[in-house]
């Protein structure tokens, strides 16, 4: 027996799923996936599934950046250990700011 709790919690689930299949949809057919597609045929697939993620780990954006890119650090760890010390314009093309006396 499922209390009026329980069949608002399924509600939620399955209006979440709804929701998240509609914005993957409408992602896809913006970047020209028509209807004859796969994912907007059966759109149902994209609950658990990102439309624009090809799968393939060797994809510059699928992949991780640390086996795809010859780079160590991931662009989250470069902003963290990038130079403080030294003041550029944040506006400008990144030359130091003129100092005004």
């Amino acid at each position: 027996m499922s209390t009026e709790n329980d069949k608002f919690k399924n509600s939620r689930r399955r209006l979440k799923d709804e929701t998240a299949v509609a914005r993957q949809v409408k992602i896809a057919r913006a970047h020209g996936l028509t209807d004859k597609d796969l994912a907007v045929k059966e759109p149902h697939r994209l609950v658990k599934h990102h439309v624009m993620d090809c799968g393939n780990p060797q994809c510059p954006l699928c992949g991780n950046p640390r086996r795809t890119h010859k780079d160590t650090l991931t662009a989250q760890e470069k902003r963290l250990f990038q130079d403080v010390d030294n003041a550029t314009d944040r506006h400008s093309n990144g030359l130091p700011p003129v100092q005004e006396e």
